[in-house]
């Protein structure tokens, strides 16, 4: 089975115009991040909208497709890069232009999901630590995720799900293992190039997370537990505080 590991990469954002770019001890972070995978999987490729990104991965040695402007999701991004993409892969795996630190075992967890052939999609979840507290359980930009009896994910949710009814909530993360989600995503080629088409859900528009999408429509999100979560890079002060943590 064949890996083909796609980095979307914008140039626009609201909070952090020219993300992809920002230097992290003297290497832009998209060279970073494309660093961090490359000798895990068969091949990895930046997809971007934007010509300082291209040549950004050009000059470092990367590979680098250009895609469309108008990609609603990284996962649409990552569909049409693969069509474009010489090579005959299985497996596509969407990984975070904005994690620099994504670990190599976290894309070898993804793998493993493909070990099954009624897996359709993978993503990563983590429990959360009760000493984290209760404010990190409610924060809305921490998806959480619900799981089946076979590994899957049930519902994804901005709220804290499940609702713990008889008990404080200052009692829920003694009692009750609840997961993050870590947004990373794999998908056998076929049905990625599925997910592409859908159209737009009632869940996915309420809640503004695109897996909502394809659980309604009927697909089935393996899931695998790691125990690691990485630094993203969302904003300027994201950026600052992984440059005074030491970890260069």
């Amino acid at each position: 089975m064949r890996f083909l590991g796609l980095i979307p990469a914008r140039y626009a954002s609201t909070r952090f115009p020219g993300k992809p770019l920002a230097d992290i001890g003297g290497k832009p972070m998209i060279r970073r991040v494309y660093e961090q995978v490359c000798g895990c999987l068969d091949a990895v490729c930046v997809a971007t909208d934007d010509e300082r990104i291209f040549k950004a991965v050009e000059d470092f040695g990367g590979r680098v497709v250009m895609t469309s402007e108008a990609h609603r999701s990284g996962t649409d991004r990552c569909a049409e890069a693969m069509e474009k993409l010489p090579g005959d892969f299985d497996v596509i795996i969407n990984i975070q232009g904005d994690e620099p630190f994504v670990r190599p075992s976290q894309i070898a967890q993804l793998k493993a999901c493909f070990d099954s052939p009624q897996t359709e999609i993978a993503t990563l979840v983590r429990a959360f630590r009760p000493e984290e507290g209760l404010e990190a359980l409610m924060n809305p930009n921490s998806p959480k995720v619900v799981l089946n009896s076979r590994g899957e994910a049930m519902y994804f949710s901005r709220s804290v799900i499940p609702f713990l009814r008889r008990l404080p909530q200052e009692e829920w993360l003694q009692t009750h293992v609840f997961y993050k989600h870590i947004g990373i995503y794999a998908y056998r080629r076929d049905v990625l190039s599925r997910l592409a088409a859908l159209p737009q859900t009632p869940l996915e528009q309420a809640e503004s997370l695109e897996q909502l999408r394809w659980i309604e429509s009927g697909y089935r999100i393996r899931v695998a537990l790691t125990e690691s979560e990485n630094l993203a890079v969302d904003t300027p002060e994201d950026l600052q505080r992984i440059l005074a943590s030491g970890l260069l």
